[in-house]
C-alpha cells in the first residue's frame, strides 16, 4: 500500500538469524491446501540487508509480493528509463524458493510519476498520449515478467468509498474505460497472468457496491479480470466481520478473491475506521502512540482474538480465497508505524521485531485442523 518506511530498527532487533518459540509446523504447511499464504517484501529485504526477516520468509511463506519496487514511479522514474534491478531480484528468490509471485501494481494513481500525465511544457496530456503512455509501461513491465509473474494487481484503488470512481488524473483524462484497457494490456502482454482489481475499505457496503458495479461492467465486457483484492488494514474493532465476509461473498461471484496487503493495527485511528488513503496524514501526538514499550496483556489478548477470528472467515471461505498475503514480515518494517501518523509504535503482524512468532500464530495454524 504505502511508500512509507518503518522508523529503522537495531539490527539485534530486525536482523536475528536465530527466532524463538520455534513452531512445530510451518505457516504455509498448515495451509497448504486451503489458500497461498504471503507476505510483502521491503526493498532492504530483497537486497539482503534483513536475512533474518528472509529466513521467516522462505520458512512460513509460500507467496511474495513487491512492497514498492514495482510501482511506477520506482520503475520508470521517467519516460523510457526503465529500472529493473530490485524488481529482478525479487521475482528471482520466488522463483529459487518456488514460490508463487504477485506483482503490485500496474497502475495506480498515487505512485505514479508526474511525467506520466504532463507534456513537455508541463500541460496536461491529451487522453490518446496517456493511453499510449500506460499501454507502454504495462507492456513492457508485464511482458518482462511473462510466465514468471503468477498474478498482478493490475489497477489499485479506483473506486472511493461512496462507491464513485475516483477523480484520478487516469479517470479525469481518459475516463473510466482506463481500468478496461489497463486489464487488456495485462492479458495481452502476459496471458498466462491471473489479473486483479485490488483496494482497501473493501467491507465499506458503498464501495462494495461501487466495485460490484465496475466488476460487473467489465465482465459483461468480456474483459479478462481473474478477481478481487480485498486489503486487509484492519483494526481492533474495525471493519465488523459480517460486512467483511459480505464483500468476500459478493466478490467470490466474479472469480477469485484475495485477501491482500494485511495488517492489524492496536493504535487508535484518528478517523476511526480502517482505510488506507496514504496521502492523509496527522501530527504526532503522545496520546495517539500509548505502547511504545510493548503491549499491555489485554490488548495482546485482544489482538490475537481479532487476529482468529479473521483467519477463521478466510478458512469459512477457502473456496473463493486463493491467498492470504500480509502487508510485511515483522512488526518493526510495517508501514503502520508511520501511518496515518510518523513515528509511532505499531505490532500488526504476526512476527514480532525480533522476528519471533507471536503466541497467536501457533493457534492460527491448528485452526485448518478443527475445519
Amino acid at each position: 500500500m504505502s511508500f512509507f518506511s518503518a522508523k529503522p530498527q537495531l539490527a539485534s532487533e530486525n536482523d536475528s538469524l536465530n527466532t524463538k518459540n520455534e513452531l512445530q509446523v510451518e505457516f504455509k504447511e498448515a495451509y497448504k491446501d486451503k489458500f497461498h499464504i504471503g507476505t510483502a517484501l521491503n526493498t532492504r529485504q530483497i537486497m539482503g540487508g534483513e536475512p533474518g526477516a528472509m529466513q521467516v520468509v522462505k520458512q512460513h511463506f509460500n507467496s511474495i509480493v513487491a512492497e514498492n519496487c514495482m510501482k511506477s514511479s520506482r520503475i520508470q522514474p521517467e519516460e523510457g528509463e526503465f529500472d529493473f534491478s530490485i524488481a529482478d531480484k525479487f521475482v528471482e528468490f520466488g522463483e529459487q524458493n518456488d514460490m508463487h509471485i504477485h506483482g503490485h501494481t500496474l497502475i495506480w494513481h498515487s505512485q505514479a510519476p508526474e511525467w506520466f500525465f504532463l507534456d513537455k511544457d508541463g500541460n496536461t496530456v491529451s487522453r490518446e498520449v496517456l493511453i499510449q503512455r500506460m499501454k507502454d509501461h504495462i507492456f513492457t513491465v508485464a511482458g518482462r515478467y511473462k510466465e514468471r509473474i503468477h498474478s498482478w494487481d493490475v489497477v489499485n484503488e479506483a473506486i472511493l468509498d461512496d462507491g464513485s470512481f475516483r477523480k484520478s488524473k487516469f479517470y479525469e483524462i481518459i475516463g473510466e474505460d482506463f481500468v478496461k484497457l489497463a486489464f487488456l494490456y495485462a492479458h495481452e502482454a502476459d496471458p498466462t497472468a491471473k489479473l486483479f482489481y485490488n483496494d482497501y475499505s473493501m467491507s465499506n457496503p458503498k464501495k462494495r457496491e461501487g466495485v460490484v458495479k465496475m466488476v460487473q461492467k467489465l465482465k459483461e465486457e468480456g474483459v479478462p479480470i481473474s478477481g478481487i483484492g480485498m486489503q486487509g488494514h484492519i483494526g481492533i474493532n474495525h471493519p465488523g466481520l459480517e460486512e467483511f465476509e459480505k464483500s468476500i461473498v459478493a466478490f467470490g461471484n466474479f472469480g477469485e478473491v484475495m485477501i491482500t496487503e494485511l495488517d492489524l493495527s492496536v493504535l487508535p485511528s484518528p478517523w476511526g475506521d480502517a482505510g488506507a488513503e496514504i496521502s492523509k496524514n496527522f501530527e504526532y501526538k503522545d496520546e495517539m502512540n500509548p505502547f511504545p514499550n510493548g503491549l499491555p496483556q489485554e490488548v495482546q489478548q485482544e489482538f490475537s482474538q481479532r487476529y482468529l477470528e479473521f483467519m477463521k472467515l478466510f478458512l469459512k471461505h477457502q473456496n473463493t480465497i486463493s491467498r492470504v498475503a500480509f502487508w510485511g514480515v515483522n512488526d518493526g518494517n510495517s508501514w503502520k508505524n508511520n501511518w496515518p501518523i510518523r513515528g509511532r509504535t505499531d505490532y500488526p503482524l504476526l512476527f514480532d521485531r525480533q522476528n519471533n512468532p507471536k503466541p497467536v500464530l501457533e493457534d492460527i495454524i491448528r485452526l485448518p485442523g478443527k475445519n
